[in-house]
């Protein structure tokens, strides 16, 4: 039996939250699936280690417009799969497994949107394998591979390990980095910390802070790494804390306390779903208010932040 699966969201976080329903499909059907997802998602990183995977189909520009559907219906065509599951409403690719001749097919109701992404998924797959599915997502990574990012990066209990996740998709959903600056000092004065800076490379002006300021000697910034080094290094961290990124959903998914700073996403949807994030939210509202356009990234004071490390770190 041949299965693929569609997860089409863009977002590192995205894909993550969407791991436990992945591995009870292919546990469901005792296959390891094919799974069509967009680059972004960096699934063959972060799936690395996995073995519920067969493949992963890049969906890209490539497959946009009429002539990119009829492009990839004939590929997935050629796969011959005997079952498919759409975790979305959309049309397009309910098409697309008629015209791939897919004759077992699974999908969300039609033109489902605005939803709680992981209750959505929640209950779509424990419909189809008949058990209650945990929420949270566990990302596997070869034991040599942790081991050596310990040695590499000199990593000991003597110290806290800290992630900090000063990236952001854009500007509203950033938390300054000066509040950073401002946390760490604090922290490091509190406990012997060292900073592991998660960082894009298209960054370099929040990398140059922190170069110029008084915690550079105790960061590591980690902007010319792939994901596939920079996830062992966050599982030897004691904690994360940092805005709504993928590192964050990372570090939850490695089993990693993660202070999730939320000022302009959905709170309760991406964080919801794991015990390991602690959200914190902008002044006057809450996890389930927060959401796009709330533009709190100045509600947010570095002291809450800090009171609650110093409550995970002990």
């Amino acid at each position: 039996m041949k299965v693929l699966v569609i997860q089409q969201r863009y977002g590192i976080g995205d894909m993550i939250i969407f791991l436990p329903y992945l591995k009870a499909l292919a546990e469901k059907n005792n296959v390891k699936i094919s799974l069509l997802a967009k680059k972004t998602s960096r699934s063959s990183e972060l799936f690395k280690a996995e073995n519920f995977l067969d493949e992963i189909i890049d969906l890209d520009s490539t497959n946009d417009g009429i002539s990119g559907f009829f492009k990839l219906s004939k590929e997935i065509k050629e796969r011959k799969f005997d079952k498919i599951y759409i975790f979305n409403g959309s049309l397009r690719y309910k098409l697309l497994a008629i015209f791939a001749g897919i004759k077992n097919i699974y999908q969300y109701p039609l033109f489902t949107s605005k939803d709680i992404i992981f209750q959505t998924a929640k209950i779509f797959t424990e419909s189809l394998v008949g058990k209650i599915l945990s929420t949270e997502p566990h990302l596997s990574l070869k034991v040599e591979d942790v081991n050596d990012a310990r040695n590499i990066y000199k990593i000991n209990e003597k110290t806290k390990n800290i992630v900090l996740g000063v990236s952001a998709s854009g500007p509203t959903k950033r938390w300054d980095i000066d509040h950073y600056i401002k946390l760490a000092t604090q922290l490091s004065q509190y406990k012997e910390c060292r900073f592991f800076i998660a960082v894009g490379k298209d960054d370099s002006e929040i990398i140059d802070k922190i170069k110029k300021s008084n915690i550079n000697n105790i960061c590591v910034t980690m902007e010319k790494l792939p994901i596939s080094n920079i996830l062992p290094i966050i599982k030897n961290c004691n904690l994360y804390i940092g805005n709504d990124t993928g590192f964050m959903h990372m570090s939850a998914a490695l089993g990693v306390k993660s202070i999730g700073i939320f000022t302009d996403s959905p709170a309760y949807s991406y964080s919801g779903y794991s015990k390991n994030i602690i959200p914190i939210v902008p002044e006057g509202e809450t996890v389930e208010s927060t959401t796009h356009d709330t533009l709190g990234k100045d509600s947010i004071s570095s002291e809450k932040v800090f009171k609650t490390a110093k409550k995970l770190l002990n």
